[in-house]
């Protein structure tokens, strides 16, 4: 049996898989980020130990995390949420749950979930996006996940974009993350007089109701897309690109976002499948759990 826990900002959740990646066991509670570092580590502990007990058996574990591990220190790195910085995650796990464990990202636990038995099963390279709260993405060859010399394979959404667009969080200024994610889609539309109320949810709806402020919002949403994943496109040139997040239910990213990513790539055609998700929600927590029948490349 392969266990996953995804940690999330709000949510983690964990999956029990059988060896055919049928599932067994499934549990979701809320994320004490507030509540600091230790109250994380309690609750992934917790959440194993009830769904081992489900489960009838021992397992192995895999853990998406919104970071990844630093080569250098062995310690969480650019997670946002903040009190898993610089703390030994995956030791004190492995202590708690006295057994070896995998980690990764939580973007590449997505991509490699879909590469495996999802929307680009079949496909030997494949780059799987995050658009959500963040932007993130993983790369997959051949079914093995490439985390990367530093484990930042795939972090799309930390490229600067515009030079003197929004401030990110991560201390640079107009990073993909901070024009492409949701909280991106609503501040650009706030930024030229929309209502700071609204959601990116809100401003798609009122875009496809022919709201025009929401419209010139969506349009350049599609061109920052289109910019932004045509770089991906021309250094890593993949056989199919998957979508996840929340954004990725954003149906015009298939058509009009999709053409302006043939417009930016350096070519005379783009024949490249960009794809929606199979797994939905439920792909980063698979992709967890299935790190253990995955090597490194």
């Amino acid at each position: 049996m392969q266990m996953g826990i995804d940690l999330g900002g709000t949510k983690t959740e964990g999956v029990v898989l059988d060896r055919h990646g049928k599932e067994q066991a499934r549990l979701r509670v809320a994320t004490p980020a507030t509540e600091g570092y230790q109250a994380i580590i309690n609750t992934i502990v917790q959440l194993a130990g009830q769904l081992e007990k489900e489960a009838g058996e021992r397992c192995t574990i895999g853990v998406g995390t919104p970071g990844a591990l630093s080569t250098v220190s062995g310690m969480m790195k650019n997670c946002n949420t903040t009190c898993l910085n610089g703390q030994p995650l995956l030791d004190d796990l492995q202590q708690r749950l006295n057994r070896p464990l995998r980690i990764a990202n939580d973007a590449n636990c997505f991509a490699l979930s879909e590469a495996r038995d999802g929307a680009t099963q079949g496909h030997n390279v494949v780059f799987g996006v995050i658009m959500g709260t963040g932007v993130g993405g993983g790369i997959i060859f051949n079914n093995q996940l490439h985390q990367g010399h530093q484990h930042i394979a795939g972090e799309w959404g930390h490229n600067i974009l515009k030079q003197d667009g929004p401030t990110c969080y991560c201390g640079q200024n107009g990073c993909v993350e901070t024009l492409i994610s949701g909280p991106g889609l609503a501040a650009d539309y706030q930024r030229h007089g929309g209502n700071q109320a609204l959601t990116a949810k809100d401003i798609v709806t009122l875009a496809q109701q022919g709201n025009p402020l929401a419209e010139a919002a969506m349009q350049r949403f599609f061109d920052h897309f289109g910019r932004a994943l045509a770089s991906v496109v021309n250094l890593l040139d993949p056989d199919a690109i998957v979508l996840g997040g929340g954004l990725s239910n954003i149906e015009r990213l298939y058509s009009e976002g999709r053409e302006r990513v043939a417009h930016y790539v350096f070519n005379d055609e783009f024949n490249t499948p960009i794809l929606k998700n199979r797994h939905g929600d439920s792909s980063g927590v698979r992709g967890a759990a299935q790190l253990w029948g995955c090597d490194e490349v």
